[in-house]
């Protein structure tokens, strides 16, 4: 097997250009959602779906309550500062990640595909292989980041593949290569997490208490795709603490065994009684 390969997207460094967005559905053959104002800033994607493979998700927050609940400093210049210097400060900050499968460890949608479509490959990044895949949709519930879909007009489910033709070929995923600042950034996954600890330090010691890595071994077994948050991770839609369904049979399995042993000594106990009467 190959080295296990990912993704560590650096919040820090986006700046909502979308080129990950555009390489990713050029490289990839995925259409268009179009042009059209949604009303949430400059997202026209809105979040991950089947043809959206890449999604910079535009946050907006006042930055002077932010700062004060998170107790991070988001924005170098603080609202009373400012003021007291004479400055126009605009309250809204835009907090932006470039989100994308988080290609699981413990993946749902791979337990729960009943066609073995879903597979991992050499890389380790979890794969949905089109001419196997019966559109069923079991996949769908089962991912707690809520990443893959079903494409209707294709009848399959998609999600990023890590850009596996790519790498087959020695070449890194479209988006970050596309990627100007580096905020997404390829290679090995130890690697990258050796990296994420030294850039975690570094935002701390530069006054981000509350910098974060998101994917360990905790999140859903470590995640191929991960993370560098400077709030938590309910502000960028990740669950913190994510279950899979396997997670709810061995409790669901225990009770049910509990259950029926408590009826087995209910039923014993009641013939039992009516012998002896």
């Amino acid at each position: 097997m190959a080295e296990r390969l990912g993704f560590l997207t650096d919040i820090t460094l986006c700046i909502g250009c979308k080129a990950c967005e555009v390489a990713c559905k050029q490289w990839n053959g995925l259409a268009s959602e179009g042009f059209e104002l949604t009303g949430a800033s400059y997202d026209n994607t809105l979040a991950l779906g089947p043809t959206s493979w890449r999604h910079v998700l535009f946050v907006e927050q006042s930055a002077a309550g932010s700062n004060a609940s998170s107790g991070t400093a988001a924005a170098p210049t603080t609202l009373d500062s400012a003021t007291a210097a004479g400055l126009r400060f605009d309250p809204t900050a835009w907090l932006l990640m470039s989100d994308v499968c988080k290609h699981c460890q413990r993946a749902g949608c791979m337990d729960a595909c009943p066609t073995g479509a879903i597979t991992r490959t050499e890389f380790d990044q979890v794969l949905v292989q089109p001419d196997i895949c019966n559109g069923c949709g079991y996949c769908v519930p089962a991912c707690p980041f809520g990443v893959i879909e079903i494409d209707r007009t294709i009848g399959i489910a998609q999600k990023c593949t890590l850009c596996y033709d790519r790498l087959k070929d020695g070449m890194e995923p479209a988006c970050a290569k596309s990627c100007p600042t580096d905020s997404i950034q390829f290679g090995v996954v130890d690697d990258l997490r050796v990296r994420a600890e030294r850039r975690v330090a570094t935002l701390r010691a530069s006054g981000y208490a509350s910098a974060r890595f998101y994917g360990g071994d905790d999140v859903a077994g470590g995640l191929n795709a991960s993370f560098i948050l400077t709030r938590d991770p309910e502000t960028f839609n990740l669950p913190r603490a994510p279950r899979i369904p396997v997670d709810n049979v061995i409790p669901g399995s225990i009770a049910t065994i509990v259950a029926a042993i408590g009826v087995g000594i209910a039923l014993a106990a009641t013939f039992l009684g009516r012998r002896g009467a």
